[in-house]
């Protein structure tokens, strides 16, 4: 038998001397369940709401995008294409152009970033299932189409309805000198809008998506490239598949995985949960002062039982271990409170989703996701015995060494 845990145990549940310190180790008990309630339930909205965001890029990044390190394009026949296609687990291979661009529908003028793909993109990618008008159709025959963001498109007022309605790209000629005449600096062609897409408002409001052979060909490039996506088979090591590209591309090449695709954003993401975490956890240090309240009152209220221990042969060790097993009592039902009621309210909420987002029907989805992750839990769970541990250890040293001085 744990002789130091069955003496804090009655403790714990015995009726005190004084009920005021039932009242105390209650309030004790509480705070650290409102602090790791208040933990759980934030770290999983942060946890669901990166989700989300990922979900959203994921739809529009590759699973592997590969740049020159030095200049904006490289010539795609000097390109390992064969060799990287080759590689298990590689299931689609993208060739892209991008490029600033004015566009131009009727009196309204707008500067966004096309992007020209290959003729598979449209059967690859999962942007078709972010479509909020029109369809996601690039190219049909010898016609090119384009879809836009959705920020593109409402500065440029282009209605997807009216199948006829084009809109102009303009971009500076190659290797073409200063002049004042518009039609001698600019290559210019129109093109008709298909669909109309929403990911996040950074890219709604840059990128139009237009066939390769429409950027080459407005652009003046022949075999030139601006970067290469690659999307992989389900299942497959991203990182694993990542080293093997690098290998064979060489240090000519940049080779990112989605997180490097968006590392600031990413980090940003990262950089709140921890920063609310520690807010969090300042507050659950302020809510365990309640527990050196309680263990205090405790030790006075038991100092004849710490007599009687001491008589009957116990050394002050086996006495801290006593009280400090208390307070670790005292901290962990609450945490297990507080794991409980948190995992309660994240689940309905994910099931239910009682807790609605205004938006008014704009945003994705209408209420506030939730994921719980194990390393939160575990986190959470370090921290509240942590936190425990040395807001014990404070009153029982204190009042034990006062105690046996006199």
């Amino acid at each position: 038998m744990n002789f130091p845990f069955y003496i804090a145990k009655r403790y714990l549940v015995s009726h005190k001397s004084h009920n005021i310190i039932n009242v105390i180790s209650g309030i004790s008990v509480v705070g650290v369940a409102i602090g790791v309630f208040a933990l759980i339930v934030v770290l999983s909205v942060f946890n669901g709401f990166e989700s989300v965001i990922k979900s959203l890029f994921n739809s529009f990044d590759p699973d592997i995008q590969i740049v020159a390190v030095q200049g904006k394009t490289f010539n795609a026949k000097d390109f390992p294409s064969d060799k990287i296609k080759q590689i298990p687990g590689v299931a689609n291979y993208i060739e892209v152009v991008e490029e600033n661009a004015l566009l131009k529908a009727g009196e309204r003028q707008y500067i966004a970033r096309i992007k020209g793909v290959s003729k598979s993109y449209s059967s690859v990618t999962t942007l078709d299932t972010m479509m909020v008008s029109g369809r996601m159709l690039l190219q049909d025959g010898d016609h090119n189409y384009a879809v836009l963001g959705y920020g593109v498109a409402y500065y440029l007022n282009l209605d997807i309805a009216n199948t006829l309605e084009s809109f102009s790209v303009y971009v500076p000629k190659r290797n073409q000198k200063q002049t004042l005449f518009l039609n001698k600096a600019f290559n210019v062609k129109n093109i008709i809008p298909q669909g109309i897409f929403s990911v996040q408002q950074d890219i709604d409001t840059k990128f139009v998506l237009v066939p390769l052979r429409f950027a080459r060909e407005l652009l003046e490039y022949n075999d030139e490239l601006t970067s290469v996506e690659l999307y992989l088979d389900k299942n497959i090591d991203a990182d694993d598949i990542q080293k093997e590209i690098k290998s064979v591309v060489g240090d000519k090449y940049k080779v990112k995985n989605r997180y490097q695709q968006q590392e600031l954003l990413y980090k940003i993401m990262k950089s709140e949960k921890w920063a609310i975490y520690l807010i969090l956890t300042f507050i659950l240090i302020i809510a365990t002062f309640n527990v050196i309240g309680s263990l205090s009152m405790i030790m006075i209220d038991k100092r004849d039982d710490i007599s009687y221990l001491w008589s009957m042969g116990a050394d002050i060790n086996l006495i801290k271990k006593i009280f400090l097993t208390e307070g670790m009592l005292i901290s962990t039902f609450g945490a297990v409170i507080g794991l409980v009621l948190g995992s309660l309210v994240c689940w309905a909420q994910q099931a239910f989703g009682f807790i609605t987002l205004n938006t008014s029907g704009s945003f994705v989805i209408s209420a506030y996701p939730v994921e719980m992750q194990v390393f939160d839990f575990v986190l959470v769970i370090i921290t509240v015995l942590v936190i425990g541990f040395l807001a014990a250890l404070y009153p029982v040293n204190k009042i034990l060494r006062n105690y046996f001085d006199k």
